[in-house]
């Protein structure tokens, strides 16, 4: 699960090109968007984009998925129970 979280944060960081932003800035339970990480509604279209890219998971629909794009945490957990 670490590898995974750590994989998350440099794909996060990369693909939605978030300057000065280093894996080891994010916190593991800190909020993805607004006041945490600061991403906003296109940077969550991205993501789904990316996480169904990278690790084969299908996001049917956006807000059935919204609580599990809180933190890498919940985003861990949730590729973690789609994989299985």
């Amino acid at each position: 699960m670490e590898n995974l979280k750590k994989e998350l944060k440099e794909i996060i960081i990369r693909d939605l090109k978030l300057q000065g932003v280093n894996p080891d800035d994010i916190a593991d339970d800190a909020p993805l968007f607004e006041e945490g990480l600061g991403l906003d509604s296109l940077d969550a279209v991205e993501l789904v984009v990316l996480i169904q890219k990278h690790f084969a998971v299908q996001i049917e629909d956006m807000e059935e998925g919204r609580e599990d794009f809180v933190s890498i945490n919940a985003l861990a957990r949730f590729i973690e129970a789609r994989r299985k």
